[in-house]
């Protein structure tokens, strides 16, 4: 498989080391033979050679957090045996339950790949920069999008909060940058102002739900800098891009993730969203044994996430299966809660648990009589705990087994 449009361009904003054919190449050479591949897919030149000699290859991938420890992982998942259609193995995002390969294979690596860029409308002269890991699936989203379309993608590997970072934003003239929900309120916090950086032209947002008023609020800093927001809706195994909303219709659909990618649909069956598209994983894998298995999904992705369609097809996600708790025996929806407050909610033992961030302990006492007051329930059924700042997974999304541990 080649993603590698040959007018596609790798630079590392860092070092200003380029990609090359050589690069790959010999990244190529030394992988001759090998039918698995373990790799710490950090934001550098090296790593994006080694991907990519692989998937030319057709050597499988399983992407890692170069910051970890996976000794575990790699020796699960150890095998001399894949399946032929097999090309990318990442970890499941997700915040709830346990943790298992998603295992993608060429085409659906390749479809989504063009779903992303036909969506956006990538071309050959975009450039985008990475604000996130490239071993999370939202991070490599948007390399293959771009390297399939022949455009530039700049590593850099401070982060936004830091200067070098927006001086290559300028410097190597960024076109578009993807954001998650806690970057964009990094973004608020840093008075960011898109007018200030004149090539960039468009913003997208995905891995989690963003508050529909900084939605708004983003979208409206980028339309007044003549530039374009998308909010965009995935998930790992859909490798990883399901719906997009197009920037003319945030304002009339304030709320919704969109409509599906190119080729594919949305209905909702049981409340629950169903995703069918030529992106679908193959199935999970759990043990060494599972990679040697075919398509057991036959194109279907039931999400787990509960969802409504309206008239013209827009979805609107309303919350999670598995988020549920309950309060003195009546079940609460944990995603409702979360929408209503400031807070982020876990389930106890016929409890909830909200955690807050940086308020004081009459404000604490406050939320907790009016979160018992939305619910109809009694106070003593709430648990308010103050905290200075939630804990988060590699990707940006909060994580929920910390919280529930911390209990």
């Amino acid at each position: 498989m080649n993603l590698l449009h040959p007018d596609a361009r790798v630079i590392d904003a860092g070092t200003g080391e380029e990609l090359t054919a050589e690069l790959i190449d010999a990244a190529a050479a030394a992988l001759a033979g090998e039918r698995l591949l373990f790799l710490p897919m950090s934001s550098t030149v090296g790593s994006v050679a080694r991907y990519l000699a692989a998937l030319r290859l057709d050597v499988p991938v399983v992407l890692l957090d170069p910051d970890a420890d996976h000794t575990e992982l790699i020796a699960r998942y150890t095998t001399d045996e894949v399946h032929p259609d097999l090309a990318l193995l990442l970890t499941t995002s997700g915040s709830t339950g346990n943790p298992k390969l998603v295992r993608l294979s060429r085409a659906a690596v390749l479809a989504n790949a063009e779903q992303v860029a036909e969506s956006l409308g990538v071309t050959g002269d975009d450039v985008a920069i990475t604000t996130l890991p490239l071993f999370y699936s939202y991070g490599m989203s948007v390399l293959h999008s771009h390297l399939l379309r022949g455009a530039t993608v700049v590593l850099e590997r401070t982060g936004i909060m830091q200067r070098d970072f927006w001086a290559a934003v300028n410097e190597h003239r960024v076109t578009s940058m993807a954001f998650v929900p806690y970057q964009f309120e990094m973004l608020r916090r840093l008075r960011f102002d898109p007018a200030t950086y004149p090539s960039l032209r468009t913003i997208t947002q995905a891995g989690g739900r963003l508050r529909t008023d900084l939605v708004a609020e983003f979208a409206a800093r980028m339309d007044a800098a003549g530039g374009r927001m998308f909010v965009m809706y995935g998930q790992t195994e859909a490798a990883p891009r399901m719906a997009t909303l197009p920037p003319e219709q945030i304002t009339a659909k304030l709320g919704s993730v969109g409509l599906p990618m190119p080729g594919a649909t949305f209905t909702i069956e049981d409340d629950e969203v169903v995703y069918r598209g030529p992106n679908v994983m193959m199935g999970y894998a759990e043990t060494a044994a599972d990679l040697v298995k075919g398509d057991e999904q036959g194109g279907v992705l039931r999400t787990g996430d509960l969802g409504r369609l309206d008239d013209e097809g827009f979805l609107f996600l309303t919350g999670r299966l598995k988020r549920m708790g309950k309060v003195f025996g009546v079940r609460i929806n944990l995603d409702d809660v979360e929408r209503e407050f400031p807070v982020t909610a876990v389930a106890g033992d016929d409890k909830l648990h909200v955690f807050a961030e940086g308020i004081g302990a009459d404000e604490a006492r406050a939320l907790r009589t009016k979160i018992a007051e939305w619910l109809g329930s009694h106070f003593t059924g709430i648990d308010v705990r103050v905290i200075e700042a939630l804990p988060l997974l590699p990707n940006g999304k909060t994580d929920y087994r910390a919280l529930e541990a911390s209990l």
